[in-house]
Formats: structure tokens, C-alpha cells, sequence
């Protein structure tokens, strides 16, 4: 059996149009001492159909097909089921910079006591695609690794993870929606060995039919009174306090949720796969331009 270095894990569920295009940015990039995970929510758009022809095709590694119980639930599937040194999380309607991946894969495995690896991201919006930010947490991560502050939030598109650390670190919490909100306090507050690279990994795509348009200010509210003492985390901007905080989060984010809603639509009634094949491939070059203008460099817990 080939040793296998970084499995990539795809949670899916009736997504076709979004997992066609991020499968194929991935196949086009998979190394050979790599594999492909997908797991499947028991989809009825014809995913099924397609994973199964990719696997015969020799193209996937590992797929499944059934019913799960929450998103946590279906990414603690393909941890379990990865063989690889290393796991790298890809959503299916979030763009990855396989470069940038590369630069992380060969980083942890010349220095084996790292755990886990975050990086800088970029994020748009479907319904505004050419509009594209810069998202960064390297002062919080500078301030948790000076020991200012006892743990810090990250989104986990840009994660890779040590397979032998999640012993240590831990599955998914499958009683949290925003599930990387609380394990990016966990992981950090257990003093994890993290790398942060200032390239960009990923980019991620806002649009209605992501988990995060569908997630209330009650539920964003619950999450964070159950996490945030727990992890001994205050939040970001210690002049503000926790409960302003608090509101302007949920304020942003539900501000980004009604300008997707609005525009969804136009989005639903008028885009075909031709035109998020477009979107997509704009905002993938746009990705991998931006990693080549970046100067990367690398932190160590």
C-alpha cells in the first residue's frame, strides 16, 4: 500500500454544481502520495451517481454515501476514515490555493511536532464575487502565542492537521453548529503546537446556501456563551466588552446574510453551472495571484 501523506476530506450534500468545481480544481492538483475523501450526505441530486463513476474512474480514494447527523458529524466521518500523515478540510463551494497547501504540507512534515496549520484567507461573496477581502488572524495568533491571551478563534478553511495529534486534540463537538468556532478555542487553549502561514490557503465564497446564511443570532449567541468561558476567551479587543462584541459579530454577520438573501435570487433564477464555472475560475486566479505577489512566511508555536 502507497504511503500517504495529506488526505483531503469533502463533506457534501445535494451541492453538485459547487462539488463539480471543487473536485475538479482538486484532481487537477492531487500529488501522488495524496488521497481524496469525500463524504456524502445520501444526496439525491445525482452526487451519488457522480462519486461513484470518479471512483471507478480510479479519480477519489474513499466515499460514502448516508444520511449523518450534522455537519460535525459528517467531518469526524472522513477524519476517521483518512489515511493520511496529515488532513486538509475542502469545502465544496470554497476555493483552496494547492500551492500554498503544498508550502504548509512540506512545512509540517520536516518539522513533525506541529499539530495543526492555519494560514491568512481571502473571502467574497457569490452575489458580489469581484469584490474580495483580505482576512488575516496573525495578531491574534502572535497575541495567544506570547501567552497575552489563553486561546483565539479561527475559521478552519485554511487548517491542515497532524492525523496522530487528534488523539490530543479531538473530533469535531457535534453539539456546535459553528463548529470551528469552538474547536479553535479548544485547540488553542489546549496550547497546541499551531504554525501560521501568511500566505493565503483558501478563499472563502459566502452564498445562501452556505451553513454559516443559515445560522441565527440565538444560535451564534448560545454557542459563544458555552465556548468562550470554557476556553477562558474574552474576544478580540479587550476595550470592548464581551456582550458589545458579541452584537457587533452577530451584526456583521447577519448584515452579510440579508445582502446574500437579497441578492439570491438574481443569483438563483439567472446563474447556471457556465456562470459559477466563470465566478469561480475568476476568483481561483485571483487566489493564485495572490499568493505569488504575497511574501509567506512561517510562525511556529
Amino acid at each position: 500500500m502507497r504511503s500517504i501523506k495529506l488526505s483531503y476530506i469533502i463533506c457534501t450534500r445535494n451541492r453538485l454544481n459547487f462539488l463539480k468545481i471543487s473536485l475538479n480544481y482538486l484532481l487537477k492538483n492531487i500529488a501522488e502520495d495524496e488521497e481524496v475523501i469525500v463524504v456524502d450526505g445520501n444526496s439525491s441530486d445525482g452526487t451519488q451517481d457522480y462519486l461513484d463513476l470518479l471512483f471507478k474512474q480510479g479519480l477519489i480514494h474513499q466515499y460514502i454515501s448516508e444520511k449523518d447527523k450534522n455537519q460535525a458529524h459528517a467531518w469526524n466521518k472522513g477524519i476517521l476514515l483518512a489515511r493520511g500523515e496529515l488532513l486538509k478540510k475542502v469545502i465544496d463551494d470554497d476555493l483552496f490555493c494547492y500551492s500554498a497547501i503544498q508550502d504548509c504540507k512540506q512545512f509540517m512534515l520536516e518539522n513533525p511536532s506541529i499539530d495543526a496549520c492555519i494560514s491568512d484567507t481571502l473571502g467574497t461573496n457569490l452575489a458580489d464575487y469581484k469584490n474580495i477581502s483580505k482576512e488575516s488572524r496573525l495578531k491574534q495568533y502572535l497575541d495567544w502565542k506570547s501567552g497575552k491571551t489563553k486561546s483565539f478563534t479561527f475559521g478552519d478553511i485554511s487548517l491542515l492537521l497532524r492525523k496522530s495529534s487528534i488523539p490530543f486534540l479531538g473530533l469535531y463537538d457535534t453539539s456546535f453548529v459553528m463548529l470551528d468556532y469552538e474547536y479553535s478555542l479548544r485547540i488553542s487553549y489546549l496550547r497546541s503546537n499551531i504554525a501560521y502561514y501568511t500566505g493565503f490557503n483558501a478563499m472563502s465564497v459566502f452564498n445562501p446556501y452556505s451553513v454559516s446564511s443559515n445560522v441565527t443570532s440565538d444560535i451564534l449567541k448560545l454557542e459563544s456563551q458555552r465556548a468562550n468561558p470554557m476556553y477562558e476567551y474574552a474576544g478580540d479587543g479587550s476595550e470592548i466588552s464581551s456582550y458589545s462584541k458579541l452584537k457587533i459579530f452577530v451584526g456583521k454577520l447577519i448584515h452579510k446574510i440579508r445582502t446574500s438573501k437579497h441578492k439570491s435570487t438574481e443569483v438563483n433564477n439567472n446563474s447556471s453551472l457556465f456562470d459559477l464555472l466563470s465566478i469561480y475560475e475568476f476568483c481561483y486566479q485571483y487566489l493564485n495571484k495572490e499568493n505569488l505577489n504575497q511574501q509567506k512566511k512561517f510562525y511556529k508555536s
